[in-house]
Formats: structure tokens, sequence, C-alpha cells
């Protein structure tokens, strides 16, 4: 394995597994490059990021400038004397200057078989659109949006049962496993960089807290893609008597009944919770009452009730 110095820039827990990786192969990892520090949804407590705690707890000195492409920022990177930058889920555009500072360039882990979901949120989009595998790209980055070169890739299915929050873990752990492989191809010349047929790209938007509205109406199908395609953020919801009743693990279920979509059909310690959907019904496995934690539906109702026949807007 050839050594490199490298500098990491990811902010969120998908670029997490990519350091440890890098740590363990190994390389020399001069710095991680994150977002600042922000303060906690109530506004309070700074809470630090998951890239950051564990470059710290490895030692690794952290750089969080507000832009990247300051002049100070730049020169603060060139110091650093990298034979390449590797990116994962960082959160700002690099300058060109940036980008081809390396001798080896940048390289992105992406979290989609591109050129399909380019973007900021591909791992939601993939379920939302119900896709039937997803997967992870190691790209040479460019000035365009997630339009570089790809020089590996690696598929993931994607069932009933796959949540953002998994396919999410399990993509960052492919793509740190691809990024070594992929960096020690680049450092020996071996890569064999393959374009992006633009007939081929799609791209996926930030996804919303809007985004987990569910449409009773649609098919059963449809909803527990939403319901998983926003599992665990930004969480799928109904809305009863005015309040948001966020859903988790769906079940399809045949059902042939006439009511409403909408419709509760089941709600108890038995069968959890059951809702007609546009052509079927959907078990509702676990559920999040305003102001509570989430919990299996079944458990809920262990004490709690919703009418059968109550319609969910």
């Amino acid at each position: 394995m050839t050594k490199l110095r490298v500098v990491l820039m990811g902010t969120t827990d998908f670029a997490v597994p990519a350091l440890n990786k890098l740590v363990e192969a190994g390389h020399d990892v001069a710095a991680v490059v994150a977002q600042p520090d922000r303060p906690n949804q109530r506004g309070k407590k700074i809470k630090f990021l998951p890239v950051k705690q564990r470059a710290l707890e490895l030692g690794i000195p952290v750089l969080q400038p507000e832009k990247i492409k300051t002049p100070e920022a730049v020169e603060a990177l060139r110091s650093l004397k990298a034979d390449v930058f590797v990116v994962a889920a960082y959160g700002q555009i690099l300058s060109e200057e940036i980008l081809f500072m390396p001798p080896l360039g940048s390289v992105n882990i992406h979290g989609s078989l591109l050129p399909k979901y380019r973007g900021a949120a591909p791992v939601h989009h993939a379920i939302l659109d119900g896709e039937t595998e997803s997967g992870v790209t190691i790209m040479k980055m460019d000035i365009g949006m997630d339009t570089g070169d790809m020089l590996a890739k690696v598929s993931v299915p994607i069932d009933a049962k796959t949540t953002v929050g998994f396919l999410h873990d399990l993509l960052a752990e492919k793509g740190a496993e691809l990024l070594i492989i992929t960096l020690e191809s680049l450092k020996n010349g071996t890569a064999v960089p393959e374009k992006q047929d633009e007939a081929q790209a799609t791209y996926a938007d930030k996804v919303e807290k809007t985004t987990g509205k569910l449409d009773w109406n649609q098919t059963s199908f449809k909803i527990l893609r939403r319901i998983n395609g926003t599992d665990p953020f930004p969480g799928a919801y109904t809305e009863l008597n005015g309040e948001k009743i966020k859903c988790f693990e769906p079940e399809s279920l045949d059902y042939s009944g006439e009511e409403l979509p909408g419709t509760v059909l089941r709600a108890d310690t038995k069968h959890g919770l059951v809702v007609k959907t546009g052509d079927g019904a959907l078990v509702v496995g676990e559920i999040q009452m305003p102001g509570k934690k989430r919990m299996p539906s079944k458990v809920y109702f262990n004490g709690n009730s919703i009418a059968p026949g109550s319609r969910f807007e």
C-alpha cells in the first residue's frame, strides 16, 4: 500500500468511515476540513460535528473555515502539501484552484450510482423514487456539480425495509472501503476514469420537512417508500385533529375495503396502526406523537388510543 498525504473534507457522519479507513490503511491524514460548529436545534449548546470529533480523537488537526474559498483558507490548504483531497459530504463548493491543487487532484465519495442522483440528497431520493438499487461512486472532481469522471463504483440493493439511515451508513462504509482501493490505483497510475453519460443524469435536490408529508391516496408502495425515504430525517408524517404524527417501519397489507384512503382500520396492541391507502392498506409499525419518543405502535396503544374510522389528513 502506497502511503499518501491526504486532506479529508467532510462534515457529517458520512465522512467518519472514510477517515477511519484512511488511518487504518496507513495514510498520513494531514488535516480534516469541516464546516464550522453550529448551535444545536434549540440554539444553545455547540455540538462538535461527528467527523471533527473523530479527528480530535485520532489527534488529527481540524480546520473549519466559514468559507473554503477565502484566500486565507486556500493558503491554509496549500500549506498542508497534500497529495490528494478526499471529499465526503463536506457541504461547500470547492473552487477550481482548490480542486486541482494536489498532484492527484480531488476525489469525492458520492452516495449514488452516478450519473443518477447528483446533488445534495442522493440517498433519500433513491428510496423515494422506488429504485431497487443504490450505491456509491468514487469520482474525480471537476468544476461541475458531481460531473467528474468516475473512478470506481459499488452497488447495493434497496428493498421494502431499507431506510435512509440504514442506506446512508451502509454506503458510508462501502465508500470508505472503495476509497482505499481507488487511491492506490490513482497513485499507481492504473485508475481508468470513465466519463459520465449526461443523458442519464438526474438530480437529487435537498429534502425539506414537507418532503415527509404523506398522501394516503397514493399506492401502498409509494407511501412505504415515502416513509422509508425520510427515516430518520426529516421524518414522514400525517395529521389527525391538527396534530402531526410521525410514521416509521411500514409494511404493505393486501386489503380491498371501500373506506376512504387515510382511514384508520386498526389501532390496537395486536395489529398496531393499520391505515387504508389508495390501493390497499399499510401497517405503521412505529409512530411518534407530538412531544413524545418514537415507539412501536402496538406499545403506544397499550394505554393510548386512536379511534378506528378516524381519517388521517
